[in-house]
């Protein structure tokens, strides 16, 4: 412990008088006017400089954790050129921003201070024509030029800063460790009143470009049916909080027409459909080779040359780091893998000292699956949902790597899952060359829709087990009970 040096009594108003005496100068020089907005804004503690420089330390990590760069030197550049049109379009043509497509299949986008913005794969699928992209592309723009970042920033920073030199009077701290306190201030949500001040922005790019404003809306519309159809097949219909984009920019199709309406925006713009859909034909649509494959309830890594299939009811989200299952009875599973330290550490001890070392263990099993050492136990915890068992399972798959499922129920509903649990680790497998060779990530296909065609028919062509037909209306934005025409360009997804 390290000792603290002595500091005498100062009385706490004392130190809040001397903290709002020192920002003084800070606060009444960090106002100015923006000239994409018109408003006079407080951002006196991350300048337009110090934004590039924590866009450009943040970007490579945001990049990292959302799958890397996607693959595609195409369509990187497509979507740069098309970010560069709506740049220069804005308030703030100069310097470059950078553009990026994440391999994600999550549907999301970011802007970071200093002009990073980032859109996944997951998004351009779900998008229906180069307006709706530009839309998205757009909106981040407009928290760029709104400095939305440096303006939370500089708010939350001041809002602790009393409390900070405070601390720091007695604790003895630097003036940089206080600016630590509000490091993250930039990746929270915004404000209401910024998304919609970024949709006003956005739809005035977005006309000056030459583009359809009421893309926004139309996309808006489309993620909305997608995030009610992911629910649904969740067995959560109606419930729960919202993903992706939509979690992040909390928006709705009324509010992007208001923001239209406010930006005196031309309507009846370029939609560009055929050029878009050209551009993603082809592109890889869901998990990635590098996460792995989920196909209805069973998962398959081509990389970690693993396999397993989770219980009937299951639904299964893949992600960088975990495999997450729910059942709409409140039973959830969670695959995952670690890496041991101690090689020499046995797997009963690594779960009991390492993995589970704050709870008690009980019902412990030793076994082998797939002949790899394994040992399961299980415990029971107390959650802000109730009372919950949990049952820990450990296959050391080499001496430093462990894979582990946690299987977490409802007590009433624990004896009901024993035995598939059970037969979801039974299936757990180590792939051979062959079975690897044979996974493949699932493409996205543009066709055209020949006489004939319906909904039902081409959604039939789609390599999935269910909701087929939602899926479908859903990725081409189509509205239930919407009929196909004729030589009409349509996505499907195949293997």
């Amino acid at each position: 412990m390290r000792r603290r040096r002595h500091v005498a009594a100062t009385p706490a108003a004392l130190v809040l008088g001397l903290a709002l005496a020192t920002a003084a100068p800070l606060l009444l020089g960090g106002c100015s006017v923006n000239p994409a907005t018109g408003d006079e804004q407080f951002t006196a503690f991350l300048s337009p400089e110090e934004e590039r420089r924590v866009g450009a330390q943040e970007h490579p990590k945001l990049v990292e954790a959302f799958g890397g760069l996607y693959d595609d030197p195409a369509l990187q550049r497509y979507v740069s050129s098309l970010g560069r049109l709506l740049q220069q379009a804005s308030e703030q043509p100069e310097p470059p921003f950078t553009f990026v497509v994440l391999d994600s299949p999550e549907v999301n986008a970011f802007a970071l201070p200093g002009g990073y913005v980032h859109v996944t794969r997951g998004l351009m699928a779900l998008a229906n024509d180069e307006a709706e992209l530009a839309g998205v592309i757009a909106h981040e723009i407009g928290h760029v030029t709104a400095r939305h970042s440096a303006e939370r920033y500089s708010h939350g920073l001041v809002a602790g800063l009393g409390a900070a030199i405070l601390d720091a009077v007695i604790d003895n701290q630097t003036v940089s460790s206080i600016a630590n306190l509000a490091a993250g201030a930039y990746v929270q949500g915004y404000s209401r009143s910024q998304e919609l001040e970024a949709d006003t922005l956005g739809v005035r790019y977005l006309s000056r470009a030459g583009f359809d404003a009421t893309a926004m809306s139309s996309f808006l519309e489309t993620m909305g049916a997608e995030a009610a159809l992911a629910q649904e097949m969740a067995g959560k219909r109606g419930e729960g909080a919202l993903a992706g984009l939509l979690a992040s920019h909390p928006r709705t199709a009324d509010r992007v027409r208001a923001a239209a309406d406010a930006a005196q925006a031309r309507f009846g713009g370029g939609r560009a459909r055929e050029l878009y859909l050209r551009r993603i034909d082809g592109m890889i649509y869901g998990d990635s080779p590098e996460e792995g494959f989920v196909r209805g309830r069973a998962f398959a890594h081509p990389m970690l040359r693993i396999a397993f299939t989770a219980p009937p009811g299951f639904h299964l989200r893949n992600a960088p780091e975990t495999v997450v299952g729910t059942h709409p009875s409140g039973a959830t599973m969670r695959f995952d893998e670690a890496t041991l330290a101690d090689p020499s550490l046995s797997t009963w001890r690594y779960l009991r000292g390492v993995w589970a070392s704050k709870v008690p263990l009980n019902r412990v099993e030793r076994t082998q699956v797939d002949g790899m050492d394994a040992v399961a136990a299980s415990t029971r915890v107390r959650t802000k949902s109730g009372v919950r068992d949990v049952r820990l399972v450990a296959i050391r798959a080499a001496p430093q790597r462990i894979y582990r499922f946690f299987f977490v129920t409802p007590p009433q509903r624990t004896r009901e899952f024993s035995t598939p649990f059970r037969q979801m680790i039974a299936s757990f497998r180590r792939l051979g060359v062959e079975q690897v060779a044979n996974l493949r990530p699932l493409r996205l296909r543009v066709v055209e829709v020949a006489p004939g065609d319906t909904v039902e028919s081409l959604a039939a062509r789609i390599p999935f087990n269910e909701f087929r037909a939602e899926r479908f209306q859903v990725l081409n934005g189509l509205r239930p009970g919407e009929r196909l025409q004729p030589g009409q360009l349509v996505k499907i997804v195949t293997e």
